[in-house]
């Protein structure tokens, strides 16, 4: 303490303008890159710490030539579909669409093989490939030719012929490929402590490209998705137009975001100021918080800007919350600045803010630093993006912390004296509310308290971690009535992709090469790995896939399902409705026209690694989706009703990375948050030096959290990457409350021994700087609840409510527990 008074002696208020004129230079030096600042939504920022499931996703597209890379634009004509009009009107939509550079290819009705003609045969399905646009197909057969193809019916054209779709396929430059191989191999090599200097600085340099890269392509796909919704507009008076696939959900959920950074951020501050102005009616008490809290979030972002840490998804709310903790932190100083105003009015301004800080800097940095514990724990996740959050917030506490207890007192020191009409009458009948009921339902508190306990155990227990990508947007958002329209009528959204790998070969057959049981057909190209080379196309074979096939279409989670033996039927639909012999089955890989392979075996079969793929869309508008249940239900009829060894069975796909971000979060939050609160116990004990009132000051914290996690388990609100943050922001908040308040108690209780007494003075001075606080940022957050962005609304909603349990648990709870106990000793 005499090393912090020195320092404000000597440096600080006599030499205030300094402090700000290196701290400018800072803020200078932080600014020269915020336009390098960026947000990101990628799969990358999707998926746990080393989670293989990203390379396998990758390693699967690229056996099987597939990609996510695609729109999906959804065509309900106000007309009849297969009128002349109506086609001439979506061929000039195609043509539209198909022109803009970004855009490879499109697939639609009117340019996929129709396979429907009286003279189509096996022999002769080379020749007789028809198109609605090259061979002027009559619509009516055009129809009846779609709809009985097994491949097209709930993916290009809805069931009742009333919905398409084209697909826009959005190309992926070779270059990114290239960088992405390279950065693999040098991450291996890192991993495996094998990389030389030379490969940790090429990694370096190839990371940093790849970042860039990715990037540009980001931001050109953010253009093409804005062209082809321009496109789209000008037909919307005809049609019921939807855009859907996941490079939009990507984009959106990017252009939400920074919508809600922009507009919502800037709307926070607003409501935070205009309550600043109503409670304290000093411009001061508005303009140096503001300055505290600009300066705070500043220099944050430009730190993330010069070390290229993008914000993801999970980690976009980081701005809001350093501004509720640099709030809350400006406020205690704001209202123990005037209680010693008020007590000693004669006092020079500078002595009063020096006792201030010497009074606050103590309560207000084990507040830090329990509260940077809290945001720690998301460190354990091994979730990328939310790792980077948790130090996000560790590092932003930080500046908060440094950038209150140096700037606010220097700016202070420049301004006039202050002269404040409102000190003495600035009493809060609301706090002394709470003290004379704390003093005489004492066992209502407590009682009450247990209740609340029980159902917070109860609700918890009732908490899913799931949901869907649907639920992050409203119902009168595109993206939403996209989703629904996809799933309803053209077989699913969300990508999962099932890979079986073949039987492997009898013991003898492998012989040539004593090590081929050691590769892993998942990530590594194994066709090199054994001289026993066997097919795919036998009738036992195929009859195999024929039932995994009919079993994930029989889910009623399961859209539309693709697979070998959707070309097998419509191969037997060409045969005359014959299903293929065991000698037709074996000539199907070569039978096949070139022009088709890329169609109706590609994307389905690789005889090079052994490995059959079925493309399976999950509908995300079914209320009930769950999929970690639905991925172990897949798993153990594979492996128990169809006899697929464990290491035969792979899923991937969008479904995979995200199931197993939720399962982590689950296992890495709810699981450690005793772990946490221990922690935190351990700075109570540093703190206070007393176990008694180290586990008097967990209770209200216990409360607040389980209160805000319950609450989500009664409401059937599920657990995922945004909701799941709440609960370390609840502990923070809380702790920030108990601490102050302790730390208030123990001073006071120090002049009279009286405990009721010393419970009345704290609810009137910290008392208030906490009811403020609350207030200030409940009132602030509230406008959240208008956007467009579901987490963002649950963020807000959340954050006020945790914001009032645990201002109503530090201010009935705590000093119940204090009186009842009796910490301090017996007192008089």
């Amino acid at each position: 303490m005499t090393l912090i008074r020195s320092l404000y002696n000597r440096l600080i208020l006599p030499h205030p303008v300094v402090v700000l004129i290196v701290f400018a230079s800072i803020l200078v030096l932080a600014s020269l890159r915020l336009d390098q600042f960026r947000l990101d939504a990628s799969a990358e920022s999707l998926v746990l710490e080393n989670d293989r499931s990203l390379e396998q996703y990758r390693e699967v597209n690229r056996r099987f030539t597939t990609s996510d890379d695609f729109l999906i634009v959804t065509f309900t004509p106000d007309g009849e579909l297969f009128s002349e009009k109506t086609l001439g009107t979506l061929r000039q939509l195609r043509d539209e669409l198909a022109a803009l550079d970004s855009v490879s290819t499109t697939n639609s009705i009117l340019n996929v093989p129709l396979l429907h003609s009286p003279d189509l045969t096996l022999d002769t399905v080379d020749s007789e490939i028809r198109t609605m646009d090259e061979d002027n197909v009559a619509p009516d057969t055009a129809r009846k030719a779609l709809l009985e193809n097994p491949l097209y019916p709930n993916l290009l054209i809805s069931e009742d012929a009333k919905t398409t779709a084209i697909q826009v396929n959005l190309p992926t430059p070779d270059r990114y490929f290239d960088l992405l191989s390279q950065r693999e191999v040098l991450r291996d090599k890192v991993a495996s402590d094998t990389a030389s200097e030379e490969d940790r600085r090429k990694l370096e340099q190839i990371s940093n490209e790849f970042i860039r890269f990715t990037e540009q392509l980001g931001e050109k796909r953010d253009q093409t998705i804005g062209q082809v919704r321009s496109i789209l507009d000008g037909y919307r008076d005809n049609a019921e137009i939807y855009l859907g696939g996941v490079p939009m959900i990507v984009a959106d959920m990017i252009q939400f975001i920074k919508s809600d950074l922009s507009t919502f951020g800037v709307g926070v501050l607003i409501f935070l100021l205009l309550t600043l102005a109503i409670i304290f009616r000093q411009w001061r008490w508005v303009l140096v918080p503001l300055l505290c809290c600009g300066f705070t979030v500043w220099l944050v972002i430009g730190y993330l800007s010069w070390a290229q840490w993008p914000v993801t998804v999970i980690s976009s709310n980081f701005v809001s919350l350093l501004l509720i903790m640099t709030l809350s932190l400006t406020i205690h100083l704001i209202v123990r600045y005037r209680e010693f105003q008020h007590d000693e009015p004669d006092a020079a301004p500078r002595d009063t803010l020096r006792r201030t800080l010497l009074a606050m800097i103590k309560p207000c940095f084990y507040m830090a630093i329990t509260t940077i514990v809290a945001f720690g724990s998301l460190t354990f996740s091994g979730i990328r993006p939310v790792i980077d959050f948790g130090w996000m917030m560790t590092i932003g506490l930080s500046v908060a912390f440094l950038i209150t207890f140096l700037i606010f007192p220097a700016l202070l020191a420049l301004l006039p004296p202050p002269i404040d009409r409102y000190v003495a009458s600035d009493r809060i009948p609301f706090t002394d509310a709470f003290a004379r009921f704390t003093e005489h339902h004492g066992k209502v508190v407590i009682g009450g308290s247990l209740v609340i306990a029980v159902l917070c155990v109860v609700g918890m227990s009732r908490l899913t971690v799931e949901n869907s990508f649907i639920d992050y947007f409203k119902s009168s958002t595109e993206i939403h009535q996209g989703m629904i329209t996809i799933d309803n009528r053209l077989g699913g959204t969300t990508p999962l992709d099932v890979v079986i790998t073949d039987d492997p070969p009898p013991e003898d057959a492998g012989s040539g090469d004593p090590f081929a049981s050691d590769c892993d057909p998942f990530v590594e190209d194994c066709g090199d790995a054994a001289e026993y080379r066997d097919t795919w196309f036998t009738y036992q074979k195929m009859e195999r896939l024929r039932s995994v096939h009919n079993y994930l279409d029989s889910l009623s989670d399961t859209g539309k399902v693709l697979s070998i033996s959707t070309t097998l039927d419509l191969l037997a639909q060409v045969n005359g409705g014959e299903p293929l012999d065991a000698v037709e089955l074996a000539f199907v890989p070569t039978a096949i026209p070139e022009d088709l392979r890329d169609t109706l075996l590609t994307p389905y079969i690789s005889e090079e690694n052994d490995q059959a793929r079925f493309s399976v869309r999950i509908l995300e508008t079914m209320p009930d989706l769950r999929r970690d249940q639905l991925l172990e239900t897949i798993h153990e009829h594979l492996t128990g009703e169809f006899g697929f060894d464990d290491d035969q069975v792979l899923f991937t796909g969008m479904t995979v990375m995200y199931n197993n971000m939720l399962q982590s979060l689950f296992e890495s939050q709810i699981k450690t948050l005793g772990v946490v609160f221990l922690a935190i116990m351990l700075m109570f004990l540093i703190l206070f030096r007393s176990i008694l009132l180290a586990l008097i000051g967990m209770a209200p914290n216990l409360i607040a959290a389980g209160s805000v996690l319950g609450l989500m388990g009664w409401l059937g609100i599920p657990l995922d990457m945004m909701t799941i943050t709440v609960a370390a922001i609840t502990v923070g908040i809380a702790v920030d409350d108990t601490i102050h308040y302790i730390h208030r108690f123990k001073t006071e209780f120090a002049k009279d021994g009286d405990y009721i007494a010393t419970m009345h003075r704290c609810h009137r001075s910290i008392g208030r700087a906490m009811f403020y606080t609350s207030l200030t940022i409940i009132i602030g957050f509230s406008i959240l609840v208008l956007s467009n962005f579901i987490p963002t609304i649950y963020f807000g909603l959340f954050t006020g409510f945790a914001m009032f349990m645990a201002l109503a648990g530090a201010l009935t709870l705590l000093p119940r527990l204090i009186v009842l106990i009796k910490p301090f000793g017996s007192g008089v």
